[in-house]
Parts: structure tokens; C-alpha cells; sequence
């Protein structure tokens, strides 16, 4: 997860800073921001989001506004997924791609009108991201706007989400498909996440994602950091920008080609993607199940029979929901087919492992 247990002078606060400190929630630095951990612990705040509903604040995550008669042209131009011709309320996920295949970011996009795009970047990419599109928005005739400092954002995710968003916080959602938005005056709201539970984000101002905060507090609602918001993507196989993406690894070595649409006639990145996806890659992302309860972190060697050296491990964790040892690694392409016989180096041990499906846990969003 890139956290660090000391934090930063330069580290930025989010809206909901007090009410983390209030709350005795441990305090990491990640992505340049003072960022909660954990409140009562990593495995109880994943079993409730599993179990029963969970708030996150996202409000670290960045905002771009892309508005004018070229916003979607424009969009197409950055973005891998396809977004021509889409409904107004549509959501997208995909990356955003040097020449070479490298990945910028990946990112959400959010089709809020037909000249009027909402794209949600990573944190800790919010500077570099928002570089790189003023560098693409030379010649297109649109409004290129950095929102971040505008919005708060909340994840509320977990089986009971729609109710409580609902019941609590009074926003009607029921009727919300999955990857879809809407704006209720000067909110937007969205059936996305981060965890493969139903859930919702909501982006406000400060002063009203203090206030949803507070009533989801009151009502019960368990309060849940970055520490389970890892380990909720990493069971149901979701990519961590700096782990499972990077500007050396591309969608493609990723497994997310899915997100890359090659019918569309030009997207920054589009020829590199297609030699890969046509050629084929060096490295691709798997998953590993081991038979030990050893534990893989981010790094660590992934060996074939022989002992040597095929790649390396992007997340790790001896799972809370299926308790088994499991990981993502970046290994060469020769041993990336499921059933694949593996050992992890940990420490000076090696532990055995086999290539499984990268979705350790099943997803249960609402279609």
C-alpha cells in the first residue's frame, strides 16, 4: 500500500482530520495525506463491510472537471475505455497510458452531462495526473479544471449500504444500476467502489461530508480506514495504482485489457496496448495461492522449481474472509497459466505456492 507509520510535515489533511483524531483512529501517512488506518481493527472493519455496511473517507482522492464541446473527444483522447455516445449517469473505469503502454493512473470517469465529464484520480498521482492532462489538453477547445480541493468524498459500502444510504442519509438510491451517477444539487452520488461489495460514493463539499460523516456515526455505522480498504480489493483481484499498475506495468501485463477498448480509433497508449495484447507480454499479473500460512508482502521473490528468480509480489496477506495465504505477483509470462507450480521467498524460507485466478473472494455488487 506505499503507507508509512511516521508521518510526513508536508502531509495533507483531509476534511475529516478531527474526526479521525476524535475517534483515536491510528494515523499513517499514504498518498501525501494524514490518512486513518484503522479504528477498531483491520479484521473487524473488513467483516463488517463483508457482513453488514462500512464508511470509508476517500476524501484524499482527487477530482478533475472536463467540461466544453470537445470534453468528450478529449476524454476518448486520455482515457482506455470507451465513452462515445454513452448516457448521461454512465460510469467508467479504465486507465489512462503513455505511448509506450506505461500507466499514468487508472481512474473513474463520470459522464455527468453531454459536454460535462467528473474524473476521480488516485491521491498520490494528483499532481503528476493533473500535469500530464494540461499537457493532452493543448488544442482541444474544452474547460480543464483540478477540483480536488473542492470536494469531500465517502464510500459507503457493504451489503446494507443502500439502506443506510437511504434510511441515514435521506439520498434516494434504489434505483441506482451499478456504475451509474447522479447529481442531487451540488452532490453526485455513484454505485461504485472499492471493496466487491454494493456500495456508493458520495463527493460534497467539506461542510456536508462532515455532516453525512456525523450521521453515519450516530446511526451505527462502523467506521473503517486504509487498512481494510486493502485488504477488501485485494480478495475480490482490484489493482492498487504502484502495485498491480505503474509506469512499467500496462493494463495489458496487468490483466485489465478488458478496460482497453482497441475499436476505438485512436487513445494515447493504442499501439503499444495492441502490439502487447497481439505479441504478447514479458510479464503478467497472476495470483498465488500458498499452501503454508506464510504470509507474501509487497516485493518479495517469486521463484520457479528450480529456485530461481520469475518475479516478484505486489500484495500480499493471509486473507481475512477465506482464510488462506494468497498474493498478486508480476511474474514472467512463461509461468503465468493457472496451476503453475510457484515458491515465494519469504525471508531466507521459500514456501510453495500454485497460479490461481487473481479474485480470491466473490464479488456481490448489485447489476
Amino acid at each position: 500500500m506505499g503507507i508509512k507509520t511516521e508521518l510526513e510535515k508536508k502531509d495533507k489533511r483531509t476534511c475529516l482530520y478531527d474526526k479521525h483524531v476524535g475517534m483515536k483512529a491510528l494515523m499513517v501517512s499514504f498518498g501525501g495525506f494524514e490518512m486513518p488506518l484503522q479504528y477498531v481493527g483491520i479484521a473487524p472493519e473488513h467483516t463488517a463491510v463483508r457482513e453488514r455496511v462500512g464508511v470509508f473517507d476517500v476524501s484524499h482522492m482527487g477530482e478533475v472537471t472536463v467540461r466544453g464541446r470537445e470534453a468528450e473527444r478529449y476524454v476518448q483522447h486520455i482515457f482506455t475505455n470507451d465513452v462515445a455516445g454513452a448516457p448521461v449517469g454512465k460510469v467508467f473505469y479504465g486507465m489512462m497510458c503513455y505511448d509506450d503502454g506505461g500507466t499514468v493512473d487508472d481512474l473513474l470517469v463520470y459522464k455527468m452531462g453531454e459536454q460535462d465529464f467528473f474524473l476521480v484520480i488516485n491521491a498520490a498521482n494528483i499532481d503528476k495526473d493533473w500535469a500530464w492532462m494540461q499537457q493532452q489538453a493543448e488544442g482541444f477547445d474544452i474547460d480543464l479544471q483540478n477540483a480536488s480541493e473542492q470536494y469531500g468524498q465517502l464510500a459507503v459500502q457493504g451489503p446494507l449500504a443502500e439502506d443506510t444510504v437511504e434510511n441515514v442519509l435521506g439520498m434516494p438510491c434504489k434505483e441506482m444500476e451499478f456504475y451509474t451517477c447522479k447529481r442531487i444539487d451540488d452532490i453526485i452520488i455513484s454505485r461504485t467502489g472499492y471493496t466487491g461489495e454494493d456500495g456508493f460514493e458520495i463527493y460534497a463539499s467539506h461542510a456536508y461530508i462532515n455532516n453525512c460523516w456525523d450521521k453515519l456515526i450516530a446511526a451505527g455505522v462502523q467506521a473503517c480506514g486504509l487498512g481494510c480498504r486493502d485488504t477488501l480489493r485485494f480478495e475480490v483481484g482490484l489493482p492498487l495504482y504502484g502495485d498491480e499498475l505503474s509506469e512499467q506495468i500496462s493494463p495489458v501485463m496487468a490483466g485489465l485489457s478488458m478496460f482497453v477498448k482497441f475499436q476505438k480509433p485512436e487513445f494515447i497508449g493504442r499501439e503499444a496496448l495492441l502490439r502487447q495484447k497481439e505479441e504478447g507480454v514479458a510479464r503478467k499479473l497472476v495470483g498465488i495461492e500458498l499452501s503454508d500460512k506464510a504470509i507474501p508482502r509487497h516485493g518479495y521473490p517469486v521463484l520457479n522449481a528450480e529456485g530461481q528468480q520469475v518475479g516478484e509480489v505486489t500484495t500480499g496477506y493471509h486473507t481475512i474472509s477465506t482464510y488462506k495465504s494468497v498474493c498478486m505477483a508480476l511474474v514472467d509470462s512463461r509461468y503465468a497459466a493457472l496451476g503453475t507450480q510457484l515458491q515465494i521467498q519469504i525471508r531466507k524460507k521459500t514456501f510453495p505456492g500454485v497460479v490461481v485466478k487473481k479474485r480470491f473472494y466473490d464479488k456481490h455488487y448489485k447489476k
